[in-house]
């Protein structure tokens, strides 16, 4: 197991002997750490997280919602994550076309 620099619980599932793994591969870590909820989980290793924030609109006067989504890698070290999970991210390297965020630690359901 490998200190990742980021104050998270130690995950207790199985390693599959990927290398995009930040606790047992070769994946290092960076950048902003971001929490969210799991909004789908289709893909094969990975998740979508979604984050909504307001904005005041100064012409309105009122805020409105908006929602970033963003593909993450979900080690499988991690276990199992069901949609509506709050879960903490972290920015990496690009894994793939879309996919430039891995979980580091699931918060609990919503």
């Amino acid at each position: 197991m490998r200190d990742i620099g980021v104050d998270v619980h130690v995950p207790d599932g199985e390693w599959d002997g990927n290398e995009n793994c930040p606790f047992y591969g070769s994946l290092r870590l960076r950048g902003q750490i971001i929490k969210g909820v799991v909004s789908s989980k289709g893909m094969q290793d990975a998740v979508i997280v979604e984050r909504e924030t307001t904005r005041y609109m100064k012409k309105f006067e009122r805020y409105e919602k908006r929602t970033r989504r963003y593909p993450a890698h979900l080690p499988s070290c991690i276990g199992e994550i069901a949609a509506g999970d709050s879960v903490r991210i972290m920015e990496c390297r690009p894994l793939s076309k879309t996919v430039k965020f891995c979980v580091i630690e699931k918060e609990g359901s919503e």
